[in-house]
């Protein structure tokens, strides 16, 4: 079974950005072009719009229209979009317009003052609709649309994505489509990544509804635009404290003309980017700047391997020998759930430890058997597991004195014929004088307390097996 989720990411120690000017933090302006693209029965739809409205508890109206809803909508075209046009070309701060085809060619004097300050025009889909229950053939269908209309009305393809009321199948049919800089359906991560499908790699640059202005008109949302300034001011305070320490990041802010652009609201806006102008080390830019920056500072490097992806035989050839001589461990980790936070050091480990801690007593009793005694006669032979072999040579215990190999041989003898199983330690993390030492302690522990030492050992030496090679 593989569970697709990735739920790891960068993890702790996301990539340093390297923004521009050595940037604190990247603050990014969306401005959502959506009026004249929603649902409406001049526009072939079956129900009126229902969606991020000043109608509490506002419902499509099947074969009608809404005519306060309509006009709510026409207020962001007529009113909201050029209050602000002006707040930002008087800033001379750069916007990236998320444009609904559709309402792009019911716009052309929004257009031109788009195209005449220098945005970017990326695309929000054809329609301003749901997606979700679209099958992945209308839903191609729809992106195809939306990228030639949106071709005839700006002059250019775009080059960044992003449809919100999307469906599960979005960011794959987008990434299909290909020709795409960026894609930002998704709300993951304060950072831009890279997403591999079908074996191409597809940036995607993360956004946000958490300091989205749609949450004045939802539940547990914004009052007022005070309400608004202070959580945006929070969320820079934040993100650029985190930059001050060593680690950038980027700040999504998305903007709606008839919701933010009504008076009440605008002044929590305006304060805002009055505030960011108080500050040096902010980068200010449009998310296709973003996507060709961290194209080029993160370029997608491609995986050895992926070990999620592997095929059973060759994950248990690579893995079969992290637990000594027990294959069948990795055997069940792949048959098991695998995702990509089992790509890394520690994620693979807790796959593998899982099925360890979940074997039975005697199943786990074989597995410490496997072991071979600490400088004894394998290794005297030299008959040991490559990864034995260099972790005894890693705590000096392939080049003892007589003296030395002796009193391991004495206590080799007396720990199997009390325990059953050969002493087990994380050589990696130890000296032969240490190793002596906890040699000499727990051959006093009773079998019970030894059994649960020796299996946190064995634990331990697969995570550093795995820390050789996996991230």
């Amino acid at each position: 079974m593989r569970y697709p989720r990735d739920l790891n990411g960068y993890g702790p120690t996301p990539p340093h950005a390297n923004w521009p000017g050595g940037a604190h933090v990247a603050v990014q302006f969306v401005l959502n072009y959506e009026e004249g693209g929603e649902n409406n029965i001049l526009h072939g739809d079956a129900a009126s719009e229902a969606f991020l409205v000043d109608v509490v508890g506002a419902a499509p109206w099947p074969e009608k229209r809404h005519w306060n809803v309509e006009s709510m909508y026409e207020y962001g075209a007529r009113a909201g979009f050029w209050r602000l046009h002006r707040l930002f070309t008087e800033a001379a701060l750069p916007v990236t317009i998320y444009g609904v085809a559709t309402a792009l060619m019911r716009a052309p004097a929004q257009l031109a003052a788009m195209q005449d300050a220098g945005w970017e025009i990326a695309s929000h889909g054809y329609k301003w609709v749901e997606h979700k229950d679209m099958t992945p053939e209308q839903e191609r269908q729809q992106i195809a649309e939306a990228i030639r209309l949106h071709t005839i009305a700006t002059g250019t393809r775009p080059t960044g994505w992003y449809t919100g009321r999307c469906s599960l199948n979005t960011v794959d049919l987008v990434s299909e489509a290909g020709g795409f800089a960026y894609i930002s359906d998704t709300y993951d991560d304060d950072l831009p990544y890279w997403r591999v499908h079908q074996g191409r790699p597809q940036l995607i640059i993360p956004y946000t509804l958490s300091a989205n202005d749609m949450r004045f008109v939802t539940a547990s949302g914004f009052d007022n635009g005070e309400e608004y300034f202070q959580f945006l001011k929070d969320s820079f305070d934040c993100l650029y404290a985190e930059g001050q320490a060593g680690s950038p990041k980027m700040m999504s802010i998305g903007l709606h003309c008839r919701l933010v652009g009504q008076p009440g609201r605008f002044q929590g806006l305006k304060k805002f980017v009055d505030y960011i102008k108080g500050f040096d080390k902010v980068w200010v830019p449009t998310r296709l700047d973003i996507a060709r920056h961290w194209a080029k500072e993160h370029p997608y490097q491609a995986p050895e391997f992926i070990p999620s992806q592997l095929p059973k035989t060759e994950f248990v050839e690579k893995f079969g020998s992290i637990f000594e001589h027990s294959s069948w461990i990795a055997e069940r980790a792949w048959e098991g759930e695998l995702a990509p936070a089992n790509n890394t050091a520690v994620g693979l480990h807790f796959a593998l430890r899982t099925q360890f801690r979940l074997a039975s007593d005697e199943e786990r009793l074989a597995v410490l058997r496997a072991h071979p005694d600490l400088a004894g006669k394998l290794a005297a032979a030299k008959r040991l597991t490559a990864a034995s072999t260099e972790e005894q040579a890693s705590a000096g215990l392939d080049a003892l004195t007589d003296a030395e190999r002796e009193k391991f041989t004495t206590l080799n003898t007396a720990y199997v014929e009390k325990f059953g199983f050969p002493f087990i330690i994380a050589v990696k993390d130890n000296t032969k004088a240490l190793i002596l030492a906890a040699f000499e302690t727990r051959i006093n522990n009773n079998a019970a307390e030894e059994f649960k030492t020796a299996c946190a050992q064995v634990e331990r030496i697969a995570l550093l097996r795995l820390g050789a090679i996996l991230p």
